[in-house]
């Protein structure tokens, strides 16, 4: 995907399918404890959601186009089911923790998505296979200056009951990413809400 350039009237935009807001609350509450370790940025509540095509940059102006790609959508809403905390890369130093969604609805969300971007022009799909997943984690770098992720002592452990309940999304959004400091900042732009949604 394209880089930025200075003053170009460009946005870093991807799509997600969007949690219950309980979920995202349970997921918090457990991560307080189980995401603890100081080498771990646990991600805010709010930015808890399954990727289904993250775009890059792209001109501003397609946004309308892609607002409309999203309404268009005609998958029924998916049932997602989460997994215990694995670590990415799953060799040496993770990255990141995520909980891995067991979800064949999404996964037929995220093809008929990607078969309307690709053809209107707007994605270019990624070589590896759409795994659904929630990041729940970030590792910290060992200092400002290195890429190196930090040592985490203390790994989550698995998921309590309440969490591995059967869901529903509750709705598909486009979102402009915005890179900071203290990780990334994300504002809605289009949102398609699902019927039938929330937790089983």
């Amino acid at each position: 995907m394209a880089k930025p350039r200075l003053k170009s009237p460009r946005a870093r935009l991807f799509v997600a399918l969007d949690l219950p807001e309980p979920v995202r609350s349970e997921i918090e509450v457990w991560g307080r404890e189980a995401l603890s370790d100081p080498a771990l940025r646990r991600a805010a509540p709010a930015s808890l959601h399954i990727t289904l095509a993250f775009l890059g940059y792209l001109p501003e102006r397609e946004i309308e186009r892609l607002a409309a790609i999203v309404a268009a959508s005609e998958a029924a809403t998916p049932t997602i089911e989460l997994g215990d905390p694995v670590a990415r890369p799953s060799r040496g130093q993770p990255r990141l923790f995520a909980l891995p969604a067991d979800s064949p609805g999404a996964v037929a969300l995220q093809a008929e998505l990607q078969g309307r971007l690709v053809a209107a022009g707007l994605y270019r799909p990624e070589k590896r296979s759409f795994w659904p997943h929630l990041t729940v984690a970030r590792v910290r770098p060992e200092g400002r200056e290195s890429k190196r992720p930090r040592r985490v002592s203390k790994r989550p452990g698995a998921l309590p009951k309440a969490l591995s309940r059967p869901f529903g999304g509750v709705r598909v959004t486009l979102y402009r990413s915005e890179l900071q400091p203290q990780g990334a900042q994300y504002t809605p732009l289009a949102q398609l809400e699902l019927s039938g949604g929330g937790r089983q």
